[in-house]
């Protein structure tokens, strides 16, 4: 066969659009439509063959090791590529059959839970689809306590060799029997409740403690709850990612929690205590006389259970003063007299240094 380069006029280093360039031009001399001459017809599909290899590139790269370009590898005897790294890395030596039994896939199943079930931890029930074995045939894919037979073809092998030529000589090469796919033996009479693969699907219940402390992001691995392997083999393994919900109120950090309370202008002046729900129930908050807005009271040990060590965050009250927006006539006389009392000139302010604003003011923000 001639060199499909020279048949084109190009050189091995020539771009695509060399390529196409030269198949237009030696397409417009030899088309049948141009030259009915029987000869130049030849010549024309020799040039479109040529184009069509070069003008691919994975044609052309395999045409380039060897190949005649056309999808049939080297040759008659259908030998590629691929052919040469089996010589090469293994490909012709005997692999023998694959086995019939083999390990299960793992899964993965997300369960949502709430901040109080992280917090303090849980146990749920999950029902799942999976596989498992086939009760009917015991996992053995065979039908009426028969067995699996030797495959005629390869003779219990699981795959088949031939003779090869290449541009390296002759060449051992294996595949994979065609008749019992690699397994070496054929499944004559398979059960009817799996179809010979020794598994089925089925809804199953599987109980999982979810430990105190976790987050987003987690995993709990249920060894053996996995999907159980073709031919009855060992299961996989069941990982269950926990996906937190947003609370209603409360604010998850690491391991504190945070909220907002707001006060009063008067309670902050003059000191109160309020009531807020957490986690524990119900718990009162000590707001000191003169408390500003933005301050903070930390309830030691109400956040989230630690995943890892002992004990628990804290709960973070993020205090903020609310000033009223309508005033009636006697309270905004009662007002001014405790400006007054006070020597508050109208119109006076101080200036303070402005700083960046900080995460729990953002976290004071979002609840606004």
């Amino acid at each position: 066969m001639a060199d499909l380069y020279e048949t084109l006029g190009v050189g091995r280093d020539a771009s695509f659009d060399d390529i196409k360039k030269a198949y237009r031009k030696l397409a417009r001399s030899y088309h049948p439509d141009v030259n009915p001459d029987p000869k130049m017809s030849e010549k024309f599909k020799e040039i479109t063959a040529a184009y069509e290899v070069l003008s691919d590139p994975d044609k052309r790269q395999n045409y380039d090791v060897g190949g005649n370009g056309f999808g049939s590898g080297f040759g008659n005897a259908g030998f590629g590529f691929g052919d040469i790294m089996d010589a090469f890395f293994g490909g012709g030596q005997q692999r023998g059959p694959r086995p019939r039994t083999r390990a299960g896939q793992d899964a993965l199943i997300r369960v949502e839970v709430d901040l109080k079930d992280a917090t303090f931890g849980c146990e749920r029930e999950l029902n799942v689809e999976t596989a498992i074995s086939c009760t009917k045939c015991a996992g053995t894919g065979c039908a009426n306590n028969s067995r699996p037979r030797t495959c005629d073809i390869c003779k219990g092998r699981g795959e088949t060799q031939q003779v090869a030529r290449s541009i390296l000589g002759q060449v051992m090469t294996s595949r994979p029997c065609n008749s019992c796919q690699g397994f070496g033996s054929i499944i004559s009479d398979p059960c009817s409740e799996c179809a010979g693969d020794g598994r089925v699907r089925s809804r199953k219940s599987i109980p999982v403690k979810i430990p105190a402390g976790v987050e987003t992001g987690n995993r709990i691995q249920l060894s053996g709850q996995g999907e159980v392997g073709p031919g009855g083999g060992p299961a996989g393994d069941l990982y269950v990612e926990i996906v937190e919900l947003a609370h209603e109120f409360l604010v998850r950090e690491n391991n504190n929690l945070h909220i907002s309370v707001a006060i009063p202008m008067a309670s902050a002046a003059l000191g109160t205590t309020v009531e807020i729900d957490t986690l524990d129930g119900k718990q009162s908050v000590e707001i000191h006389e003169g408390t500003q807005s933005g301050s903070t009271v930390s309830l030691r040990g109400l956040g989230v259970t630690k995943l890892r060590g002992s004990g628990r965050g804290d709960l973070m009250v993020h205090i903020e003063v609310t000033i009223p927006s309508k005033l009636n006539k006697e309270q905004s006389d009662l007002l001014r007299k405790f400006a007054q009392s006070r020597n508050d000139e109208p119109g006076k302010v101080s200036i303070h240094k402005s700083q960046d604003e900080g995460f729990f003011s953002k976290v004071r923000n979002a609840f606004r």
